[in-house]
């Protein structure tokens, strides 16, 4: 087992910093700016804080063994795709024409006290009338288009350090 010298702290704390600062951000929009989070948004926010106990324990932890950093890596990289794939949707559902976009209906609370997990996923990703709409942009981009970014960033980290161990 290769025995690296190199701390792998710097990154793990820059990627905690961002995960605490988006989550930081998400809170200020549901609670000072008033913008209610859809069922798509909840997920990954539920991601972002997975990748932010993530590099808390990799910060904590301090790995010095390649192989135990390319097992960080391999979980960077499968959570931020997850993350990925729901932000996708996400942006996808936002593009789609008025006509063609899911209709509201009840919100994430009433489907989780009346349906089974499996219809709550389903409907979750079918995707609700409130996860079209667009209710704030920077610089052109849309919450989900700027989830995309980042879990994009992470998501290269994480196959970057699955490769190199470092």
């Amino acid at each position: 087992m290769e025995l690296l010298q190199m701390s792998i702290r710097p990154a793990f704390s820059i990627g905690l910093i961002i995960t605490a600062s988006i989550m930081a951000t998400a809170l200020f929009f549901q609670y000072i700016l008033l913008l209610a989070p859809c069922p798509l948004c909840v997920l990954q926010r539920i991601i972002v804080v997975t990748l932010g106990v993530i590099f808390l324990i990799g910060l904590l932890h301090n790995p010095k063994h390649s192989l135990v950093r390319r097992l960080y890596g391999q979980i960077i990289a499968t959570t931020s795709l997850t993350g990925l794939g729901i932000a996708g949707r996400h942006a996808w559902l936002q593009q789609l024409p008025k006509d063609q976009s899911p209709k509201c209906d009840e919100d994430l609370n009433y489907w989780i006290s009346t349906l089974s997990p499996s219809e709550v996923i389903e409907k979750i990703f079918a995707g609700a009338g409130d996860c079209v709409e667009v209710t704030w942009k920077f610089a052109g981009f849309s919450i989900p288009e700027w989830s995309l970014i980042v879990f994009s960033i992470f998501f290269l980290y994480g196959i970057k350090l699955l490769i190199k161990g470092h």
